[in-house]
């Protein structure tokens, strides 16, 4: 083997100024079929309805990849910060929407 081969290859990602400041998000709605997974991220406030403002679609096997990079950097930040608390969901009659998981989406 070369030494090249042992090297991780680099990879130059452009961010671009209008995405670098990122979207707030506090709902995110997630389907799936066969071949992808498909995940909505909207804002949710009391005073208006949920408005999804990007949607992204990724291939199983990237969507299970961002799952475990979560899980690592989800321990890492407890690790630091400590435990993150989930407020437990009020008990409504017929909730279809819940921000993050805390309920049926």
């Amino acid at each position: 083997m070369t030494e090249n081969n042992n090297e991780q290859q680099q990879i130059k990602i452009e961010l671009k100024p209008e995405v670098a400041q990122g979207e707030y998000s506090n709902l995110a709605m997630i389907n799936h079929a066969s071949s992808e997974f498909v995940i909505d991220f909207a804002h949710m406030l009391p005073i208006a309805p949920p408005q999804i403002f990007s949607r992204v679609i990724m291939a199983p096997e990237h969507a299970k990849r961002l799952m475990l990079a979560l899980q690592e950097n989800i321990g890492r930040y407890e690790q630091e910060f400590g435990a993150i608390k989930l407020p437990q969901p009020p008990q409504e009659e017929g909730a279809t929407i819940a921000p993050f998981g805390t309920g049926n989406a």
